[in-house]
């Protein structure tokens, strides 16, 4: 082999290496994502399981059962009855 056809070879296989190393990049990026979104989707569906006016309708997502906005007991004002 001559010295041109070697350094043709470390060309062609340090771009082949570097078109690897994308593609692995590419599929870690894409698995944290989609691992980063079910975690946050059960911690949102977790949380709404302790509020009893939210529940979930396929299609729709979460829903509040009276239709208005959640307000916080902290927050509510006393009703006068």
């Amino acid at each position: 082999m001559t010295e041109m056809e070697v350094l043709e070879l470390n060309f062609a296989n340090a771009a082949l290496g570097i078109a690897t190393l994308i593609c692995v990049l590419m599929v870690a990026w894409a698995t944290a994502a989609e691992v980063l979104g079910r975690i946050k989707a059960r911690s949102h569906a977790h949380a709404a399981t302790n509020d009893h006016h939210l529940f979930t309708v396929p299609g729709l997502g979460l829903t509040m059962a009276d239709g208005g906005e959640k307000v916080d007991e902290k927050t509510q004002e006393p009703s006068t009855k």
